[in-house]
């Protein structure tokens, strides 16, 4: 069946208090999308985010967004008050996020509300624990001993800590244990939002999209938890670690920084880790991206402490071992495929015999460095049509720097023209692909320039900060993007044309 969504992190979506949230303005996004003939909303990784604010790099595989936890509906559960919210200061623009703002005022505020939460505990926080535990207890010792270490890495706390020798970690849990139990309301008030918003959006008939990026952080939770799962070496510093080679868009390849995972240790052991991981995000989404599909066939290793990842080598990866033992534990996952890059033929033998849609970028369909795999004459119907992602520039903002020649081949190929307006147009060949599923951006609906990039690769600084505007939806837009998705055949089926 065909169909549309949206790509709109939780982060971009307004709120009066620094960044996006689960509250009301999540409901409102969820009831737009349904009046614009959506039925998709995808979302970055939602995971608590560490040093450079990317939800790529994240303290754990498993928790919540501190962030994401809406302030006006711990007001109304009267943990907090509205006069507190507004005491603490959140930047002073509003489309864009301050970090470390936010992480100055967030936190301080969590902490009142936890000591009121303490006096009156919910009647299934003992249950939300106890389900959780298999994760929770160590990602709340760890973040405790990080506070405790003034934010400082996993890797310089002393050895006993560091190597989690079980009198040392005795000796942290009865000192820090009030701060322990603080991180697991955190995680509590996090999952119970988003399983109301979650439950909201799929009773409009919005399914949630979320990603899972291939590797985890090296300061996280689940490396400092079970070292032997990652290619450490006896002093727990990586040997080697993730990112891809130079290339036509990059000289020096991109130097990612993440531990690699030992694949041999994770076989002999059922692939255990990341059953558990997929388990955990099934619960949270309805589809999930998986990041760096590519990784899973063969990955780039580059030896630790490199400047670059001219250095690198490709080692051979767990290919559809990995999402077999997934498959056999969890079922047939809905999945995506991220298969965006340099695909050999082993990737793409890879691909095709997981049945999983892959990624097609109209953004690379038109540079002359590109083979022409992502023209749309050339997509496939198992696949998810997008304009750009998180990792790209807004379309406005590709056609200002992208070349003359690429620019003049897109004008020609989709017949872009001002009166249309050009990034509408480029959508127009994103929803009129033969593709199943179509996603576009946020900021490309609302016609924004390079001033609403997410993301640029391999930078620090500037990144993941675009929040949309207040105003910036209306019923206007609603129906344009619907007459849109109509013409080309996405709109959702009412039920009775399901039955026929």
């Amino acid at each position: 069946m065909r169909s549309s969504g949206v790509l709109m992190h939780i982060s971009s979506l307004p709120s009066p208090y620094g960044i996006g949230t689960m509250g009301a303005q999540a409901r409102e996004f969820v009831d737009f999308l349904v009046k614009a003939g959506q039925q998709y909303w995808q979302v970055l990784p939602i995971c608590p985010t560490s040093y450079g604010d990317s939800p790529y790099q994240s303290f754990s595989s498993f928790a919540g967004n501190p962030y994401f936890i809406d302030l006006e509906i711990l007001c109304e559960q009267g943990l907090l008050n509205v006069k507190e919210c507004k005491s603490y200061k959140w930047g002073k623009r509003v489309t864009r996020v301050d970090y470390e703002m936010l992480h100055k005022s967030r936190y301080p505020l969590l902490h009142k509300a936890f000591a009121r939460f303490q006096k009156k505990i919910p009647g299934d926080y003992a249950q939300f624990c106890k389900e959780e535990e298999d994760w929770l207890d160590d990602y709340a010792l760890f973040m405790a001993l990080k506070d405790s270490h003034d934010g400082e890495s996993w890797s310089k706390w002393d050895v006993g800590l560091k190597r989690r020798e079980k009198d040392a970690l005795a000796s942290a849990k009865n000192k820090l244990a009030e701060e322990i139990e603080f991180w697991k309301m955190v995680q509590y008030l996090f999952y119970s939002q988003w399983k109301s918003l979650k439950s909201y959006a799929n009773e409009m008939g919005i399914r949630m999209i979320g990603d899972v990026p291939i590797y985890v952080a090296l300061d996280s939770a689940d490396v400092w938890a079970e070292p032997g799962q990652f290619y450490l070496g006896k002093n727990l510093q990586p040997i080697d670690v993730a990112g891809c080679p130079p290339d036509a868009f990059s000289e020096d390849g991109q130097l990612w920084g993440n531990p690699l995972f030992r694949w041999d240790v994770m076989k002999k052991d059922g692939y255990r880790w990341w059953i558990r991981r997929m388990e955990k995000t099934s619960k949270l989404f309805d589809v999930i991206r998986i990041d760096h599909f590519r990784g899973f066939d063969s990955y780039y290793a580059i030896p630790f402490g490199e400047k670059t990842a001219r250095k690198g080598e490709w080692r051979k990866g767990p290919g559809l071992d990995l999402f077999h033992a997934i498959e056999k534990k969890l079922g047939n996952l809905a999945i995506i495929a991220e298969d965006l890059g340099f695909l050999t033929k082993s990737v793409r033998k890879m691909l095709a015999d997981s049945g999983y849609p892959g990624m097609k970028l109209l953004q690379f369909a038109f540079d002359v460095r590109e083979d022409g795999d992502y023209l749309p004459h050339n997509f496939t119907k198992n696949s998810v049509a997008y304009a750009g992602t998180h990792d790209n520039d807004t379309i406005l903002g590709w056609l200002q720097e992208a070349s003359t020649d690429c620019v003049a081949f897109a004008k020609e190929y989709l017949k872009l023209d001002q009166a249309e307006g050009y990034h509408w147009g480029i959508m127009r060949g994103v929803w009129s692909s033969v593709s199943d599923t179509a996603i576009v951006t946020m900021q490309d609906l609302l016609g924004i320039g390079s001033e609403g990039r997410m993301n640029t690769p391999s930078t620090l600084g500037g990144n993941w900060m675009w929040r949309m505007r207040p105003d910036a939806l209306d019923d206007t837009l609603a129906e344009k993007i619907r007459g849109q998705v109509e013409l080309y055949g996405r709109l959702p089926k009412e039920p009775d044309d399901e039955a026929l």
